[in-house]
């Protein structure tokens, strides 16, 4: 028999078998069989110029020249391969839109502009090396024809506040994405997303873990592709591997100086003797220069009353009086400004090893980056328990910009990150900056910049395990 009727043959037996055992609520389980099947028989053949290569990057003016020589270094492979060219797309070019960092937005353009030429969409972070020959061998192992979300599994060990707790009975059973590594989506899943998005809306405003929301939408409770496990997608070199990853703190040079950040700890009475405590027996002493500000002045620590009262909920006062600080002659000069809860953990010689990739002349928000209402035009921010860091250009744009508080209680985050879309002030995200514990991510933390809560855990034991250096790099 030729090599041709057995093909047709296998085809034909897939399909028989789909009909015949495919219920109407395992009908993806049962496109997924045949397609592995086929697998076997055959392959798909997928040259470069069918593969879009999309760079999460973002509108800081390091992180875009860091993407574009990503982008370079990809289209120069490309020609020595001789194999096609990809397109390669810088996240941040794509529209005007600031809100596409978080992928959904950006699909239905994505959808648009690419979904007649192609059969793969591969997302890669900045810091990523791709494999060209490496990735088009992976990609030849899945039908292009069907639906496929394919990346480096992570999941959770325990349920995660950050992840809404979901499959808190087993939070192992889900798995998402890790973006150091890569992930792809195959074209026909690709536009099916991008027609849904169109009629549905989503169940959160709130873009909060993007590699964990958007795995869940793609799952569909059920109805959509699960992450198949690609063991060519890495982030520490091994043989084989389409994708390496460096690190999300880069050299950029020696750590700006201490003197050339302000600490600014917001507290309150009530946690004077409870919170103040841990910051001042852990990473106080790698400040250059710090201040508590609190609802009352209280010499022994000292703490500093900027005449706004308490608020249970949000704080938007009390960190706009910081911000009027900061700019004032009776403080020292700094360019950079961190504002940091009474019950964060955050490693200072790690931050100014990053705050050296910045131009403190450049309006720059830093933190970790959420979402709010981002498929209907809304705004990012930085989220204020992880720190939120601004140079002095950006506090001074905020102030002489006339952004205000609604309320002395209203989120500060949110109003800062609101205010900096209208100004249009991109919000630039670090993954090593953390909302949560550790304990509530899934990934590599060692080079982490900050955690926040104290639930349930020693905070002292958890910023000498995950924050702090044995060897500083130096004492500046």
């Amino acid at each position: 028999m030729s090599h041709h009727n057995v093909v047709n043959g296998c085809k034909l037996v897939a399909v028989l078998l789909l009909w015949l055992g495919a219920s109407a609520g395992d009908k993806h389980a049962g496109h997924a069989h045949a397609a592995e099947h086929l697998e076997r028989t055959e392959h798909s053949s997928v040259g470069l110029e069918e593969v879009v290569l999309v760079i999460q990057s973002q509108r800081n003016s390091f992180h875009a020249r860091r993407a574009a020589q990503r982008k370079e270094k990809i289209l120069h492979q490309a020609a020595e391969l001789g194999q096609g060219v990809p397109v390669v797309v810088l996240l941040h070019e794509l529209s005007e839109y600031e809100g596409d960092w978080s992928i959904l937005p950006a699909l239905r353009h994505l959808s648009a502009t690419y979904g007649q030429s192609t059969s793969w969409f591969f997302f890669i972070e900045e810091e990523t090396s791709v494999t060209l020959s490496a990735l088009l061998h992976v990609l030849h192992r899945y039908q292009v024809r069907e639906e496929w979300f394919l990346g480096k599994l992570l999941h959770d060990n325990e349920a995660s506040i950050i992840h809404h707790y979901a499959f808190s009975e087993d939070p192992t059973s889900f798995s998402y994405p890790d973006p150091a590594a890569g992930w792809a989506l195959s074209m026909p899943l690709l536009q099916r997303l991008a027609v849904r998005l169109q009629h549905e809306s989503l169940k959160s405003d709130f873009t909060i873990d993007l590699k964990h929301e958007l795995a869940l939408y793609i799952w569909e409770a059920g109805n959509g592709p699960k992450l198949t496990a690609v063991p060519e997608f890495c982030t520490e070199t091994r043989d084989n591997c389409a994708t390496t990853f460096t690190t999300y703190l880069p050299n950029c040079g020696d750590p700006v100086s201490k003197k050339d950040l302000f600490v600014a700890v917001k507290t309150c009475q009530k946690f004077h003797s409870e919170r103040v405590p841990v910051v001042k027996a852990t990473w106080e002493k790698d400040a250059g220069f710090l201040e508590y500000y609190s609802d009352v002045t209280d010499a022994s620590i000292p703490t500093i009353s900027l005449g706004v009262p308490n608020t249970e909920r949000g704080h938007c006062g009390k960190t706009f009086a910081i911000l009027r600080r900061f700019l004032n002659k009776e403080v020292p000069m700094a360019d950079w400004l961190l504002i940091v809860d009474d019950d964060t953990l955050i490693s200072l010689p790690r931050l100014r090893r990053l705050l050296r990739c910045y131009d403190p002349k450049e309006a720059v928000s830093l933190g970790e980056r959420y979402g709010y209402s981002l498929l209907q035009n809304g705004y990012s921010y930085t989220t204020g328990g992880g720190g939120m860091v601004l140079s002095r250009a950006a506090v001074s744009r905020l102030v002489s910009g006339g952004c205000r508080c609604y309320s002395d209680d209203a989120p500060d985050d949110m109003v800062l990150g609101r205010c900096f879309t209208s100004l249009g002030v991109p919000i630039t995200h670090s993954p090593l900056f953390h909302q949560a514990r550790p304990y509530d991510y899934s990934e590599t933390l060692q080079q982490a910049i900050s955690f926040h809560k104290h639930w349930n855990i020693d905070p002292v034991v958890v910023f000498k395990h995950w924050l702090q250096d044995t060897h500083p790099r130096d004492e500046l």
